[in-house]
């Protein structure tokens, strides 16, 4: 029962990702022909390069700015510096393992 729970749950979400899909095409296809000749090239490169991403490179990126939001959200609690006593050190980054992340992206990108 869990299983045809989550399947079904990934199943409405590659729906609703390929809706996404088609709306923004839809919109870059109305747009570009505003641009000039030399931006409808660089939009069109962009558009190809986001055609051929692949799951992990996608984990990737989402690793690096949850890594960059980690970051930043220590350094705001860090605002009011204190010198630290002797013998205790800063809290570190916790480790994102490459097993978490989007699991669903990843099931779709062995799908696709």
């Amino acid at each position: 029962l869990q299983y045809y729970e989550m399947s079904y749950g990934l199943n409405i979400e590659m729906h609703k990702q390929a809706e996404i899909v088609k709306r923004l095409n839809g919109i870059c296809a109305q747009v570009l022909p505003y641009l000039s000749q030399e931006h409808q090239q660089q939009v069109l490169g962009a558009i190809e390069r986001a055609k051929q991403v692949t799951a992990p490179e996608l984990n990737s990126i989402i690793r690096q700015q949850l890594q960059a939001h980690q970051l930043s959200q220590l350094q705001a609690l860090a605002l009011p510096l204190t010198p630290l006593p002797v013998g205790l050190q800063p809290p570190s980054l916790p480790a994102v393992s490459a097993g978490t992340g989007l699991l669903s992206l990843s099931a779709l990108g062995s799908q696709a």
